[in-house]
């Protein structure tokens, strides 16, 4: 088992590498909760690659950086869809 944990920490850095992807849609693509690829990018993949981690935490920290101004996106878009819904345009 422990190495399967391992091998999971490796694939998802590098897909978060490769696709620049969030912690919430690196979890949706391997089906696998948050706090799972949270733990295996942040600690068991320090174990794993070093060298790789390093480079995941650039890209969650770039990614911390921005989420306030994904949220005021997101909320923008959801007031625009009501408005349009609410008026039948």
């Amino acid at each position: 088992m422990k190495g399967i944990v391992e091998e999971r920490a490796a694939m998802l850095g590098e897909y978060i590498i490769e696709q620049g992807a969030t912690v919430r849609s690196a979890a949706k693509k391997f089906g696998i909760s948050k706090s799972t690829v949270h733990k295996d990018v942040s600690q068991r993949l320090k174990n794993v690659n070093p060298a790789l981690y390093k480079e995941v935490r650039e890209i969650l920290e770039t990614n911390k950086r921005q989420r306030h101004i994904r949220g005021g996106i997101a909320t923008k878009h959801k007031y625009e869809m009501l408005k349009k819904i609410k008026t039948g345009k």
